[in-house]
């Protein structure tokens, strides 16, 4: 449940810090030989205003909500055939409402149906959020959509490949505080010259939501005039992570400085909080930790993709608000092991996590590092949950 990049938020605080101390003195100087100086007269100037602080622009999305979506089949093609589906969606708050989970589920007149979630994290040093979608029928995220509000409108964008093509996405949000937010996405395959709507979400508050409440939990379907993929032959492990759910005490074991030679230890002590998505083929895990280097807020998303037969984790601390690279893999006789490269330091590092259940009320996981190709590791961070509750809920 924890990644490398959480240590480096760690120590990229601490080096934060001693900047900040730093930068007084360094400005001390110049301010000294400038007071010496003659001063000619001058206007005060007007005052700056601060930057919008945009933590708290999704909170009215928080809740249970009806659905109303009408879309295009096949963007950027001509063609003008349009569908509409409806369905429910309840919107959840992680981190104080600094990041929120939201899931949907459509279904349409022909027995088209649609499960699918948004995770939504907000950078505080940006000041911008980032979206990342992603559908049950594949299991991996779509890359970010990066923006915010202004005027009570949200825009944010992306690239991605659309029919071949480099395209342009534009996410817009509009009508936040009415009750009946409104959602548009808008495709551009000429940067941003012109733009073509193809999916229009109408929502409707109903009530709040409460992690645990029972959901749907239905698979999306293919979409209309496409082939789905041959059956993977490797087992279905889409229940793999259901020992997980609930609330669990945990204690941290860090290695301060991974692959130097370091033999330096330091602990955490914190709680971890597993929530079902979809039936259990997703599944969203927060941490928050306190300890001699700080405190730590953490979460992992992992999703189950049913034509490879693997789980997608994803990691992010609310330092960072950024996705780690997802590691791939699955479970073996009761043991889940998830690979990944990444940068450490800027070189290029294999990652392994792993994660197994002892008993029914204690679980253990643990990361390594391999600078080697996998010949060898380094294990750096040692967890031990003990259960206190199998449900989850804020």
């Amino acid at each position: 449940m924890l990644r490398a990049f959480a240590a480096s938020a760690i120590d990229a605080r601490i080096s934060s810090r001693l900047r900040k101390r730093m930068r007084p003195g360094i400005l001390a100087l110049p301010l000294l030989l400038a007071s010496c100086a003659p001063v000619a007269p001058q206007s005060t100037p007007a005052p700056v205003p601060s930057p919008h602080d945009g933590a708290h622009d999704f909170d009215p999305l928080l809740g249970n909500f009806n659905f109303r979506l009408h879309y295009m089949l096949h963007p950027l093609t001509s063609s003008p055939d349009w569908t509409d589906m409806a369905g429910t969606g309840a919107c959840y708050k992680v981190w104080d409402g600094r990041a929120q989970l939201d899931t949907v589920e459509l279904d349409s007149s022909s027995g088209g149906h649609i499960e699918g979630l948004t995770l939504r994290l907000y950078d505080r040093e940006a000041r911008q959020w980032r979206l990342y979608w992603a559908n049950s029928r594949i299991g991996r995220l779509d890359p970010p959509q990066i923006g915010d509000f202004r005027d009570g409108r949200g825009d944010f964008y992306t690239t991605d490949t659309i029919n071949g093509i480099t395209t342009l996405i534009r996410f817009d949000w509009s009508r936040m505080t009415s009750g009946t937010p409104h959602f548009e996405q808008a495709f551009s395959p000429d940067g941003g010259k012109t733009w073509e709507v193809n999916w229009l979400t109408d929502q409707t508050r109903t009530g709040e939501a409460a992690w645990g409440e029972p959901q749907p939990g239905r698979p999306s379907t293919q979409p209309p005039g496409t082939q789905p993929p041959p059956p993977s032959t490797a087992r279905d492990g889409q229940h793999d992570f259901d020992f997980d759910f609930g609330i669990w005490k945990m204690h941290i074991r860090r290695l301060v400085h991974p692959l130097t030679g370091s033999s330096e230890w330091t602990e955490m002590e914190g709680t971890t909080e597993t929530n079902k998505i979809w039936d259990g083929r997703s599944n969203l895990a927060t941490v928050e930790a306190d300890g001699p280097s700080g405190h730590l807020e953490l979460l992992a998303l992992r999703l189950y993709d049913p034509r490879a037969r693997q789980w997608n984790i994803s990691f992010a601390t609310s330092d960072s608000a950024v996705l780690s690279v997802p590691a791939a893999g699955g479970f073996t006789d009761g043991r889940g092991e998830f690979y990944d490269s990444e940068l450490f330091h800027s070189r290029n590092i294999l990652v392994r996590f792993s994660i197994w259940p002892v008993s029914p009320t204690e679980v253990h996981s643990e990361q390594a590092f391999s600078a080697d190709g996998g010949t060898t590791w380094e294990t750096n961070w040692i967890n031990t949950y003990t259960r206190v509750s199998d449900k989850g809920g804020e």
